[in-house]
């Protein structure tokens, strides 16, 4: 018995990591026998037309980059995985209602060190003709500067839905908040509390069950944020990022999401966690970009294999039951929610497939990123991405990171 795979990708204009994990694709061994059935694989760029909403999709998988704002594959997607099993990464039911904000005030309740976090009202109303006669009946008056007071300067004025950084802005005292609120406009903000003199900014990028932490630095210029950097934490604070990362993606139903948090003087603060459509560009991730491919093939190859269901549905009150018992202690809260994100993710049983079913998916990948295919994208990407001054500067640049990646794997 065979049976084929097909993958498909929703994506927007990027080419590098695509074209990295189609490449991949072709280097595992294939077919993979897995319980009397052979299973191949193959990949495709998913475009959009009218569609019938009974229509049965080709895909077994979908790799999603694009639905957080773009609505008309949104609604497609939502389509595949209600009508159709369609496994998707991510969910775009959950992360379309939970926002920022609803992150913020989920990691909370389970009592994760979020920074003391305000939301105030837009600065220019909703447009809407009903809204007048509302806002005199029922929004109350307040002073700006006084919520400020209770949040403490330096603080963060940062959109309650954004992305990307968009619209963040760090904010010194009164003068500064009142400016940084009119240039809000209709954005709906957060105030939120500063971690001032932390020790170590680290982003975690999660695909699935695995998460890499990277040293992180937010003043570089983007392709030198992500610090070539081992064994920066403390073991425990390690392990504590690792798992403020898995709870969120299995609680919120993500499975390829980037946290953001700020260490200090042991301590672990979540600042930033809704990013359903992380950061994957090589010019970004230079020496990680191999393991975010690698990992990427892995996750997609297990859930088509083993026909994981795609989880529409949350379990948020088994979440609650640890985190609303004030006789736990912290760390072991988060031993529990680390047991319910392996389970969600079934990390044993993906860790017994990959060695057991792609060995060579190592090997490949540093195959790949050593071959002269690689090292076309590569040339290709950062002339695509650095004015014409710069590109031969930046070829370098990668190509060293990459062959240190390469060399490390020995």
């Amino acid at each position: 018995m065979a049976t084929n795979h097909l993958i498909g990708l929703v994506l927007g204009t990027e080419e590098d990591w695509p074209s990295a994990f189609e490449g991949l694709i072709r280097k595992v061994g294939q077919p993979i026998a897995f319980e009397g059935t052979d299973h191949t694989f193959s990949t495709e760029r998913v475009t959009y037309h009218p569609f019938n909403l009974r229509d049965v999709p080709r895909y077994s998988l979908v790799i999603d980059r694009l639905a957080h704002w773009y609505t008309l594959s949104r609604e497609w997607l939502k389509k595949v995985a209600l009508m159709d099993d369609v496994y998707l990464l991510n969910n775009p039911f959950t992360f379309q209602a939970m926002t920022k904000h609803s992150a913020y005030c989920a990691m909370m309740r389970l009592g994760l060190k979020v920074p003391e976090t305000w939301m105030v009202p837009h600065k220019i109303p909703p447009d809407d003709p009903r809204f007048p006669d509302t806002s005199r009946k029922y929004n109350v008056p307040f002073d700006l500067q006084e919520v400020a007071a209770k949040v403490g300067y330096p603080l963060f004025m940062k959109p309650f839905d954004g992305g990307a950084w968009v619209g963040v802005t760090r904010v010194t005292d009164g003068d500064d908040l009142a400016a940084r609120y009119d240039e809000s406009g209709e954005r709906l903000m957060h105030l939120q509390a500063s971690v001032e003199n932390f020790d170590v900014f680290a982003r975690s990028l999660s695909i699935g069950a695995e998460t890499m932490v990277m040293r992180f630095d937010a003043d570089r210029p983007m392709y030198d944020r992500y610090q070539v950097s081992h064994g920066f934490l403390e073991p425990e604070t390690g392990l504590e990022v690792v798992t403020i990362g898995k709870l969120i993606n299995a609680f919120f139903r993500w499975e390829f999401n980037s946290c953001e948090t700020l260490v200090k003087d042991g301590e672990v603060y979540p600042i930033d966690y809704a990013n359903a459509a992380p950061d994957l560009a090589l010019t970004s991730l230079h020496y990680y970009f191999p393991w975010a491919i690698k990992t990427l093939v892995k996750w997609s190859l297990f859930c088509c294999v083993t026909d994981r269901p795609m989880r529409v549905d949350q379990d948020m009150h088994a979440y609650f039951r640890i985190g609303d018992d004030p006789a736990i202690p912290y760390e072991e809260k988060l031993a529990g929610y680390r047991r319910l994100a392996d389970s969600y993710f079934e990390t044993d049983r993906y860790t017994e497939f990959c060695a057991k079913y792609i060995p060579e998916i190592d090997e490949a990948m540093v195959g790949y990123i050593d071959s002269p295919e690689f090292d076309k994208l590569l040339v290709d990407t950062c002339r695509s991405t650095f004015p014409a001054h710069e590109q031969e500067r930046f070829i370098a640049h990668y190509r060293g990171l990459l062959a240190a990646w390469v060399k490390d794997q020995d």
